[in-house]
Formats: C-alpha cells, sequence, structure tokens
C-alpha cells in the first residue's frame, strides 16, 4: 500500500534528474511545455519498499519508488472507464521503440480506428501508440496481459483518463523511467477513487 506523503523535495535539478525535453522532444515535434516535470518527493513513514511503480490513478500519477524513503513522481495518463485494471503486476519485458498490433478487443470496440492494423500491426518508431519506451506488463496467473506504461507523443493527453488500458507518460519522460525500471520489478495500478482508491495526490 502508498502512504500518503508529506513533502516536495525538489525540482528536476535538485532531484538529479536528466534534462531530457531536448533532443527527444525536438525529434518529434513534441510540446510538453504544459506537463510539470518528475520530481523527487519524500514518504511518509511507513514507506513502500525500493524498486517499485505505483500508478494513483486519481492524481495521474505514477511513483517510482527510490532507497531511504522517497520516490520520483512523474505526471501519467491512465486507462479510461473499466478499461483500467486495479491490480499487482511485475515487468515481463522491456523495448525501445516497440511495434504495436492492437489487441482483438480494441479492433472489436473501434473497428474504424483500429481494423487496418490488426494483422500487420505498426513498425516501432514516431507516431506509433506505444512511443519511445514500453514496460510490459505480466502476472504469474495471466502471463502478458496486454497492459503497458509506455511513451506518447501526444502531451495533451497526460492527466487523462483516456487510453485502452496503458499508463502512458511523455516519452521524455518515459525514456527516463525505462532506464530506472528492471525487469521483474513490482507495478501496482492502483483503484481509481470511486472504487476505493485515493481521491487526492500523495504528496
Amino acid at each position: 500500500m502508498v502512504h500518503r506523503r508529506k513533502l516536495i523535495i525538489g525540482g528536476l535539478a535538485c532531484a538529479g534528474l536528466p534534462t531530457l525535453g531536448g533532443a527527444l522532444a525536438q525529434e518529434q515535434g513534441q510540446d510538453t511545455s504544459s506537463v510539470w516535470a518528475p520530481h523527487i518527493i519524500e514518504l511518509a513513514e511507513p514507506f513502500p519498499p525500493a524498486g517499485e511503480v505505483h500508478v494513483m490513478p486519481g492524481p495521474f500519477r505514477l511513483y517510482w519508488t527510490l532507497p531511504a524513503g522517497r520516490a520520483i513522481v512523474y505526471p501519467v495518463r491512465i486507462g479510461r472507464g473499466d478499461l483500467y485494471e486495479a491490480g499487482e503486476y511485475f515487468i515481463g519485458a522491456k523495448k525501445e521503440w516497440p511495434s504495436w498490433v492492437p489487441t482483438p478487443d480494441m479492433v472489436k470496440r473501434e473497428p474504424e480506428k483500429y481494423a487496418q492494423y490488426a494483422e500487420t500491426g505498426m513498425a516501432g518508431g514516431v507516431g506509433n501508440p506505444l512511443g519511445a519506451r514500453a514496460l510490459y506488463l505480466f502476472t504469474v496467473e495471466r502471463g502478458d496481459t496486454f497492459l503497458r506504461i509506455h511513451g506518447t507523443d501526444d502531451s495533451s493527453t497526460i492527466g487523462r483518463a483516456v487510453s485502452n488500458g496503458c499508463a502512458g507518460l511523455t516519452n521524455e519522460h518515459m525514456v527516463d523511467l525505462y532506464d530506472r525500471v528492471p525487469l521483474d520489478a513490482k507495478v501496482f495500478l492502483h483503484p481509481k477513487p470511486d472504487d476505493g482508491g485515493f481521491t487526492h495526490d500523495l504528496e
């Protein structure tokens, strides 16, 4: 369980995070000016173990927990409606500039949008729905759940419940998160506020 955070202790420079915005965002024609920068926060005790991903749908934030009771917080988008699947997962695969194929359910829901990609999919690169990097969410029971934490070149979707179930970050933020999160790391998608999750930010 994630407990309430008590203090923001620094911005991007204080956190020691690299300045990612330059090359990747410009390469993709991406406007990230309206998306706040990742930063380190101090956690309130008792805090979760280091090396975990926690997605909080109420405030649209993703936390990567660090040693000594700290975490990096990123702005995120989430799945719309009941496509968001709260639960515990682990990172079963990591891919840079991944290829993408819509799931059968996606094709069924919106054939006019996805049917053209059902057979051949889309190669990785600019414009691919999975963006620059993707973390693949698995469970022991299901294996690959087809849920991802991935990049997007559409920063206007951050802070909204608009996806087909995946969590999304801007590509520049996703590259940073990807480099930090190892295979087999635990991932917790916490319930939405209406389902018993937190209604406020955790900082």
